[in-house]
């Protein structure tokens, strides 16, 4: 036998909880509360499978960690034949039990983060996109996983309206 059996904690739940509850502390600690905006689909063309028309009506206070230390990612700002173009990308965390808290239980189609759901940050006042949720991580520590990798990319308003009931956002990006 290759590993020991007396410390294989792939099956046992109570190590598995352990390890969220350190994940989700560490969160709290070293995170930020941002707003997540999930999209609504008023207008979905069926034959592309495109949204035409979205909605953003509900927000929910998380917290979130955001893994770059050096601050926004991606290509940053740069002149392109369209003119200024700003290309900031992040990446965040989000533990399941702290998104089945706050959205899925309000929200019962929101079992977890879909991409083209929005992030709202109050401390610099920019949204973020989601483009692609790692919910299936190749390597499950302790034998389940315990967050949500968030790739976002700067939000670039196209129609969509915004109904949330938050001034700051409403006027901004509402019509």
């Amino acid at each position: 036998m290759a590993t020991n059996p007396y410390f294989n904690f792939k099956s046992s739940a109570p190590e598995q909880n352990l390890i969220e509850d350190l994940t989700i502390e560490a969160i709290k600690t070293m995170g930020m509360d941002v707003l997540y905006l999930p999209r609504e689909y008023v207008k979905k063309d069926r034959l592309f499978g495109e949204d035409v028309l979205s909605q953003f009506d509900k927000t929910y206070e998380i917290e979130m960690y955001l893994q770059s230390v050096d601050g926004f990612e991606g290509e940053g700002d740069f002149l392109s034949r369209f003119g200024l173009e700003i290309r900031d990308t992040v990446t965040l965390t989000v533990a399941h039990r702290t998104f089945e808290r706050f959205v899925s239980r309000n929200d019962i189609n929101r079992k977890r983060p879909f991409e083209g759901d929005l992030i709202y940050f109050p401390l610099n006042e920019k949204m973020f996109k989601i483009t692609h949720v790692e919910h299936e991580s190749v390597f499950y520590q302790t034998g389940a996983l315990q967050v949500y990798d968030l790739k976002c990319e700067l939000f670039e308003y196209s129609g969509e309206r915004f109904l949330t009931g938050r001034d700051n956002i409403d006027t901004f990006f509402g019509d």
